[in-house]
């Protein structure tokens, strides 16, 4: 691979950090600097996280972005539970967040086995495979 931009996990974060961009900006405004900021940072902490380990070149390191990424998922999720609690969301559409955040979650996890089965047969990192 040539850039974090290949990765699967990166590219399907990349997807809900837009959507929550687009649920965020219709919260009410007393939400701006609560709910709307958390959310929005959140989401592009996943993306910056997986890009960030990707230019690690110690498995270790890699490992510990990539672990931050699936932290800020699942504050994302309890950040979308708290929308669903105040009615800003409707069960189906809390269900249809909790779907594809536990995609994402999947596909990060697969990353995360690949690098530490990587790093147990301390393969040589390269970022142009």
């Amino acid at each position: 691979m040539k850039s974090f931009e290949e990765l699967e996990a990166w590219k399907i974060s990349r997807e809900k950090r837009a959507s929550i961009w687009i649920f965020a900006n219709k919260l009410p405004k007393e939400e701006t600097y609560r709910m709307k900021d958390q959310l929005i940072r959140a989401s592009r902490s996943v993306t910056a996280n997986i890009a960030e380990g990707y230019g690690r070149f110690h498995y270790q390191e890699n490992i510990q972005f990539c672990r931050q990424a699936r932290g800020s998922l699942y504050e994302i999720l309890d950040h979308l539970i708290c929308a669903f609690d105040c009615e800003y969301l409707t069960k189906a559409e809390l269900d249809n967040y909790k779907d594809r955040i536990t995609i994402c979650l999947k596909i990060l996890n697969g990353y995360i086995s690949y690098l530490l089965k990587a790093k147990e047969l301390n393969k040589p990192v390269t970022n142009n495979q």
